[in-house]
This record gives structure tokens, sequence and C-alpha cells, in this order.
């Protein structure tokens, strides 16, 4: 998108400025995480698509020749040995295009992160009272 900012309206919106392939990888890692997070809430966050529940659980991004999956540090963590085939860094990994994405290991990621995240609102609600 060369230097161009685009301020994306929904995950649609984003999804629908990618080829027909992409758009397809797309709408599938959205149906996996959708499957695995029930009741989280669907955004544009950072100019990528987020899902969140109780705060931001993932992120995810088309590039050129990858998908970036940003899961958290702690995400990235959990199952580090699993990544471990893929570009990544802290907080994110990078699924290549033409290869098939693992659905699979994204799904329990998404489920580890809903875990987490459900943890630390009941924490923070505990507190309060």
């Amino acid at each position: 998108m060369d230097g161009i900012k685009i301020n994306y309206e929904s995950i649609d919106a984003y999804i629908s400025m990618f080829p027909p392939d992409v758009q397809e990888i797309l709408n599938r890692l959205r149906d996996v995480i959708k499957e695995s997070a029930p009741g989280a809430e669907e955004k544009i966050s950072y100019q990528m698509l987020t899902f969140a529940l109780h705060g931001n659980l993932v992120h995810f991004a088309a590039y050129k020749n990858h998908i970036g999956f940003y899961p958290a540090a702690s995400g990235i963590e959990a199952f580090k040995d699993e990544l471990s085939q893929y570009k990544g860094a802290k907080g994110s990994v990078q699924f290549p295009i033409e290869k098939p994405l693992p659905y699979d290991l994204i799904s329990r990621i998404v489920k580890y992160r809903v875990a987490e995240n459900l943890r630390k609102a009941e924490g923070k609600s505990k507190k309060l009272k």
C-alpha cells in the first residue's frame, strides 16, 4: 500500500482490499478466531483486524508475503515450540501466504488468550470488591 495510510471502517472493508486468494485466507482466519473466542468483539485497532474480550485478544493483518498474527507476547511464549518454524518476534508471528496456515494451532493460541484475558478480568473484579 506504499505509504498511503488507509483508515478501514470495518473488517469486511479491510478484507475486501486484497486479492481473492488472500481474502479467502483472511476470512478463514476470522472464522477460526470467532469459533475459538465466542463473544469476542471484532474491531479495527492499530489498522489491523482485532478481536477483543476484556481487552485485545489477537490482531492479524495481511502483507505482501505473509499473514501477521499478533497474540501478544504471552501467546507467542506459550506456543513457542510450535511457532519456532515461523518468523516472528516477541508478540508476533508471520505465516507465509504461500503455505497453509496452521488453523488448529491458531485456534489453540486464541483459546489460550481468551482464558488469559478472563483470568485477568476476574482478578480485576475481585480487587474492586
